[in-house]
């Protein structure tokens, strides 16, 4: 069973605001060279509006009604599976990677409902975000939600090899709802979250996620 996602979860209709400056100086592009017949740059240009259009595609979701559930916060594909070190509570933990390509729905959203305790944003590389070192190399925005049940959960935007740019919309003191978009990260890049070593895991390695319809895992 699903709750409908609302306006507020979702504001931006079709593209998110972080398109809409492209897309708009692409179309202007297109449309030019399509009156003036410059072919040569037509062609290009509207596949650029394509291009654009897709990567900056904002979908609502349905939000599982399971309250126990741990929702993935980015589509695309799970990386990584296991115990690890979270390096911002210090604390052993279980820790799930979601890598997204080019192709896939950038905008990010909580895993859970929840409070936002910190915030930590780091300056740094540009790895390709598959590889394990871009979770403490790479540019990246840290979350610290606790539930309202008291369960500490970390959730980390990274930068990837092409991403220049991590967007987070939220500050220390804000409360996130499961599923509510609070983040996007421009062109290929991860998202890791860590959960307390007693969460049980419903993904695994190779397993392709969407942003808060699949579970990633579930608290105990």
């Amino acid at each position: 069973m699903h709750r409908p996602s609302s306006a507020k979860d979702y504001p931006h209709p079709a593209i998110a605001r972080e398109g809409w400056l492209f897309l708009a100086v692409a179309l202007a592009i297109a449309i030019a060279a399509t009156f003036a017949r410059w072919w040569v740059l037509a062609a290009p240009a509207w596949l650029a509006v394509v291009f654009i259009g897709q990567f900056f595609r904002d979908p609502g979701r349905a939000v599982p009604a399971q309250t126990n559930a741990v929702l993935s916060p980015a589509d695309g594909r799970v990386l990584f599976v296991g115990k690890a070190l979270d390096p911002y509570l210090e604390r052993q933990a279980l820790k799930i990677s979601v890598f997204m390509n080019v192709f896939n729905v950038h905008s990010n959203r909580s895993p859970v409902d929840g409070t936002v305790k910190e915030k930590w944003y780091h300056a740094g590389s540009f790895f390709n975000a598959a590889l394990d070192k871009a979770s403490l190399e790479n540019e990246r925005c840290a979350l610290y939600l606790k539930t309202g049940g008291g369960v500490d959960i970390t959730c980390v935007q990274v930068a990837g090899l092409i991403a220049r740019r991590v967007l987070c919309y939220v500050q220390p003191g804000d409360s996130l709802a499961r599923g509510q978009r609070y983040g996007f990260i421009r062109f290929g890049s991860r998202v890791d979250v860590y959960l307390p070593e007693t969460a049980i895991p419903k993904a695994t390695v190779g397993d392709v996620v969407y942003a808060t319809t699949t579970i990633l895992a579930e608290l105990s």
